[in-house]
């Protein structure tokens, strides 16, 4: 199939999308199930994947069958089950427990921008995964990724960072993510420059932006 995307989200087929934003030039796979999700610009989902409570920055690739912020049961209590706090559904009560469900939705997982999350992987709630991080396919991300650092394993650990702490230093201060779609076209040929070129190009030119925006 033939597609381009634009400004406007491309959502594949069988998507069920609640209080869910998604930025220009994003993509939705098939079968996603997005709730309290931030998607931003240029990023994509693929097959299969549940994503709850989560901002997600620019750029960001999201292999099929990624879990991304999976929701917590309530461990402090005598029963784990739902019925303590979907108690409408089995006819326990008259409400159910709106406190427990807010608490949920504030623990917020945040993936910056040009990330990489692989095939089949598991991001718990509440973490940050960093610019530019790898999260390897079938991994349980329990704590913070660094940022352009690359995690696999149960639970993740760090293996590699991308490039020496200078170079990220850079990367972090160019923002290039943050420049305008003529700006990436413009400019599209450095993207296949050794890193070491890229950011002797752009680090502290008065066109990288100013801030990350999320």
């Amino acid at each position: 199939m033939n597609k381009r995307l634009g400004k406007e989200p491309y959502i594949h087929e069988n998507c069920r999308l609640i209080n869910t934003e998604l930025g220009e030039y994003t993509e939705v796979g098939i079968y996603n199930y997005l709730e309290n999700v931030f998607l931003h610009d240029y990023s994509y989902t693929g097959e299969f994947c549940i994503i709850q409570n989560t901002v997600i920055g620019k750029f960001a690739n999201i292999a099929a069958m990624a879990r991304i912020g999976p929701t917590d049961h309530p461990m402090d209590r005598p029963s784990l089950h739902h019925f303590t706090y979907r108690r409408v559904m089995y006819g326990l009560a008259e409400t159910d427990d709106d406190k427990f469900f807010k608490w949920r939705a504030e623990q917020k997982l945040f993936i910056g921008h040009d990330t990489w999350i692989g095939h089949g992987a598991i991001v718990m709630p509440g973490l940050t995964v960093g610019n530019g991080a790898v999260v390897g396919a079938g991994a349980v991300v329990t704590k913070d990724v660094e940022p352009y650092t690359i995690v696999v394993g149960v639970p993740a650990k760090p293996i590699k960072q991308r490039f020496p702490a200078h170079v990220v230093q850079k990367l972090e201060e160019i923002k290039w993510w943050d420049w305008s779609y003529d700006t990436i076209r413009e400019r599209l040929d450095d993207f296949h420059l050794p890193i070491h070129e890229f950011v002797d190009k752009y680090y502290l030119s008065s066109d990288s932006a100013a801030g990350a925006k999320w």
